[in-house]
């Protein structure tokens, strides 16, 4: 998110410093090596490094020294408990005030619980300079990963949340070149807006997976079910796609910290906590799909297609995926691989009983079955006839819906997808 951020920010016109503290990261950057990939940044830090607009460095009071605005983009990982960890927000906060040397406008970027606002104003305030004036405000990311460049570039909205009209000033300046709704709130709302957005997503998935459900059981088909409710303007067909559940690292770590913010609020938000548990069911519920359609899924090999959390993206975190593997290989079956994007990151989190292949064909050839976990492009237009000769047997069990089951089946594969 800071880097796409501040990639986005250098294209809008301005000059942006971006500051980590990992100084490998920080050379990569420099040696124009992106470390993460998202279609377009690339391309769009480069064009930006060569016009001088966006730099890269280790050194926090530098940067601040040099800057009006300072945006926070510090991880907020989740806790034992389910708590956001604001350890970083706190010590960057710390950092920035004592590098201020005139007025400065430092913004929440981070997903942080409500109230966080009125922690870094207090930090700021006891680590700064006698004399030094600053604001606080809060501006939320809406950035999908895989769509990141265009969602900050054409959002549907932008939310400020601020304390002063200086710093709504400042930040309608900072914002100017987009074309969006902006809607201007305290602090507290605009820290509340994310969380609610993460997890009323969250709570849209989980819905139409417990329906799929019902689907199932009923003889019904889900996608025409959601088509159908997706065709009510006040409802809409977006996140109404069931599948095997929602990873990655925003949804599952918001709707956790939004159930424990409420909580120490005094309110215990327990539709939130079903969300959570439809979530994990879909997980148990695809591998015994596959358990059912194999019999015994020991000495089995089971072919995976897709391990990041959606495609488009190489990001490994809370990825249903890792859950469905470790699953499997616990159960004694051998897994064949295969990612367009994550490889990498999936080598790190698999250690033993996976076998990473060079490609999806590679990956089906004498496996007992083909899973789909990530609904990549190029999934969606492998060679069947190819395919249905390199496995032992035609078995498809799709955890993405990404085929039909009339074409499936009229090229003689048994085809188990969601719902359906």
């Amino acid at each position: 998110m800071g880097l796409v951020t501040g990639a986005c920010f250098a294209e809008l016109g301005h000059k942006v410093v971006c500051v980590d503290n990992d100084a490998s990261k920080i050379r990569s950057l420099k040696q124009l090596k992106i470390p993460i990939y998202e279609p377009g940044l690339e391309e769009l830090v480069k064009r930006n490094c060569r016009q001088r607009r966006l730099v890269f460095t280790t050194d926090i009071a530098r940067a601040v020294k040099g800057s009006t605005a300072v945006f926070i983009a510090i991880g907020t990982p989740p806790k034992e408990n389910g708590e956001a960890d604001l350890t970083g927000i706190e010590n960057v906060a710390r950092s920035i005030a004592r590098a201020m040397t005139s007025y400065r406008l430092i913004v929440e970027k981070s997903t942080v619980p409500v109230e966080t606002g009125r922690w870094v104003e207090r930090t700021i305030e006891i680590n700064k300079r006698k004399g030094v004036t600053f604001d606080v405000a809060s501006n939320p990311e809406f950035l999908r990963e895989g769509q990141a460049i265009k969602d900050f570039m054409q959002p549907d909205r932008i939310v400020l949340g601020v304390g002063s009209k200086k710093a709504e000033k400042l930040l309608k300046e900072i914002y100017a070149g987009i074309k969006a709704d902006i809607l201007v709130t305290d602090i507290k709302s605009a820290e509340l807006i994310k969380h609610a957005s993460n997890s009323f997503l969250a709570l849209k998935i989980s819905f139409i997976n417990a329906v799929a459900k019902i689907c199932e059981l009923a003889g019904a088909d889900v996608e025409r079910v959601a088509e159908g409710v997706g065709l009510d303007k006040r409802i809409g067909r977006s996140f109404l796609d069931a599948g095997i559940g929602f990873g990655g690292f925003c949804l599952p770590k918001d709707l956790e910290a939004f159930v424990n913010i409420s909580r120490q609020l005094g309110y215990s938000f327990d539709l939130l906590k079903e969300v959570k548990r439809i979530n994990e069911f879909q997980k148990e519920d695809f591998v015994k799909k596959i358990e059912s359609n194999l019999w015994n899924i020991k000495d089995k090999t089971i072919a995976i297609l897709g391990l990041a959390f959606k495609p488009d993206t190489d990001d490994m975190r809370f990825a249903p995926s890792i859950d469905i593997v470790n699953t499997l290989v616990r159960h004694g079956a051998h897994v064949r691989a295969y990612d367009p994007q994550a490889m990498t990151r999936a080598k790190k989190i698999f250690l033993s009983g996976v076998k990473f292949c060079s490609g999806p064909y590679e990956a089906a050839r004498s496996s007992d079955c083909l899973i789909i976990i990530t609904e990549w492009n190029e999934f969606k237009e492998l060679d069947l006839k190819k395919l249905k000769k390199l496995l032992k047997q035609p078995l498809i069990i799709d955890g993405r819906n990404t085929y039909s089951p009339e074409a499936l089946k009229s090229h003689g594969f048994k085809y188990v997808s969601i719902g359906r």
